[in-house]
């Protein structure tokens, strides 16, 4: 392995490309005339890995046109590749600067690509990306449903919420559907609906967000969620661990089944109950149970089983 890297650096209408360790630097338009240029530039030098910022809709694009072409991308946190800059030293904040850190980034900490995501699974989350959003446009109609004042604005906010509502079941439909014709997630998804709390859409967004499953061990998976406790110590003194980073949708699809879980589910019933007798805040509790769910799950997509009550622990 050559341990070369390429740092990509994404605003709305370009992209700055860094390579290393030769230093080859080229922009390309944002676009998909771009994106070809991009792939043609790629692949004239062999490299490792393509190293970007999750920066939303102005990189999706570009990422699937890489992930169609084979190319070994690596997707980093915003936080941590501004971190990274900070320990280097680096102050001064451009285009051609920024894609210059990520492939430093990228080379210095030898980012592993994961491996290539299926077509179906990033259409999928095309599907997870406009249901977040419409849901956020749901919660607020509703609010502004709950504080208007006149009759015909309240009608019009009660249209525009079933409009919403409509759409967001049509795309659960189609997120179903998808699912249930691709062998293989069908078969990930029935194990999945097995655990008792977890239900489709949220094994829907435990496929979608998480295709690692199943293929990590229990400190990986429940990294991945940003539900490993993370440990505050120096010399004689002890802080509180807390949870940090990982992926936030995750943590937020698992909260609801956690309660349920920490009612119904036998095992994590049981788990919950002794956390909250042992002095645990009920906060921290479920927040236990989200991490035990992800482990369970990983663990049972690993072996490919279903749930099995009579087990303590898949």
């Amino acid at each position: 392995m050559s341990n070369s890297s390429i740092g990509i650096d994404v605003s709305k209408d370009s992209l700055d490309a860094h390579r290393l360790p030769d230093g080859a630097a080229k922009r390309f338009t944002n676009d998909t005339t771009g994106h070809k240029a991009l792939i043609r530039w790629i692949k004239a030098t062999p490299i490792d890995r393509i190293v970007f910022e999750a920066t939303g809709r102005y990189a999706h694009d570009m990422e699937q046109a890489l992930v169609s072409a084979g190319m070994p991308t690596v997707k980093v946190n915003p936080r941590q590749a501004r971190r990274f800059a900070e320990a280097l030293g680096t102050l001064a904040k451009t285009d051609a600067v920024d894609a210059a850190m990520l492939a430093r980034m990228g080379k210095a900490l030898e980012l592993t690509p994961p491996p290539p995501q299926s077509k179906n699974i990033l259409l999928l989350k095309d599907l997870l990306l406009a249901r977040r959003a419409l849901t956020k446009d749901l919660t607020a109609a509703k609010n502004r449903q709950k504080i208007t004042l006149l009759p015909l604005i309240e009608k019009m906010i009660d249209r525009r919420i079933k409009q919403v509502e409509a759409d967001v079941a049509t795309i659960d439909a189609e997120i179903a559907k998808r699912i249930a014709e691709d062998a293989e997630l069908a078969k990930r998804a029935a194990i999945l609906v097995s655990i008792p709390g977890v239900g489709e859409l949220t094994a829907a967004i435990l496929l979608i967000e998480m295709p690692e499953l199943g293929a990590i061990d229990a400190k990986q998976a429940a990294s991945l969620a940003g539900l490993a406790p993370m440990t505050q110590a120096s010399g004689t003194w002890k802080g509180k661990d807390h949870i940090r980073g990982g992926r936030a949708i995750l943590r937020q699809a698992l909260y609801m089944p956690a309660l349920v879980a920490a009612r119904f589910n036998p095992n994590l019933k049981e788990f919950y109950r002794r956390l909250t007798d042992a002095g645990k805040a009920p906060k921290i509790a479920i927040t236990a149970v989200m991490r035990k769910l992800v482990i369970f799950a990983n663990a049972l997509l690993s072996k490919g089983r279903k749930w099995d009550e009579k087990s303590a622990c898949p």
